[in-house]
């Protein structure tokens, strides 16, 4: 097995926010080496119970039962996204609040019993641009994708789509942005300690 790492930067959109009462409902994944140049992509509809989304949810996402209905199940994305995945490397998540994404898709992933292809390790762009906004002395006000994206100068007229593929997208320019501007700087230009 090769050492390198390569990152999948997922975006997932589900019903409501508890893995156990709600669906998974879409799954975007751009997958790239460890130089965040990228490698491959995908974006699935999942097919979900109408009852495990919330219409909060649904209002978020653009949720439309006929779309949906005729997305794959649960099991042949989970599938496909293992078959997007480069099987010689580490894949590790990456993404926005990429936790809560995590914890679908390892729920999704033991509910079908498919292995789970993914590191226990995550990057998290929240951690990132937190740490970038310490370091640049701009103090952050949230952190949101939207945020993350406004402060780069990311965030065209539309906003956030809240589709997986875009979003995951949006995420991975925010990761570019934010590492190319990371730079060493002598402690005394950071911040004090809190008592």
């Amino acid at each position: 097995m090769s050492s390198e790492l390569v990152f999948a930067f997922l975006d997932c959109e589900f019903g409501g926010l508890d893995v156990d009462l709600h669906d998974l409902t879409e799954v975007g994944v751009i997958v790239t080496d460890a130089r965040l140049q990228e490698l491959a992509s995908g974006q699935w509809r999942v097919r979900a119970r109408p009852e495990r989304i919330t219409p909060e949810s649904a209002a978020i996402f653009g949720y439309d039962a006929a779309l949906w209905a005729e997305a794959p199940g649960l099991r042949q994305v989970l599938d496909e996204i293992v078959a997007l995945l480069p099987r010689d490397r580490k894949v590790v998540p990456a993404g926005q609040n990429v936790r809560m994404d995590v914890l679908f898709l390892e729920r999704a992933f033991r509910k079908c019993g498919i292995a789970y292809p993914f590191d226990y390790h995550v990057i998290d762009l929240a951690t990132l641009y937190y740490s970038w906004s310490l370091v640049a002395g701009e103090p952050a006000r949230s952190i949101s994708l939207r945020q993350a994206a406004t402060t780069a100068g990311l965030l065209g007229e539309g906003g956030v789509a809240h589709r997986a593929l875009e979003d995951a997208r949006l995420t991975l320019e925010c990761f570019r942005h934010y590492i190319g501007r990371l730079a060493a700087r002598e402690p005394a230009e950071l911040p004090e300690p809190v008592a």
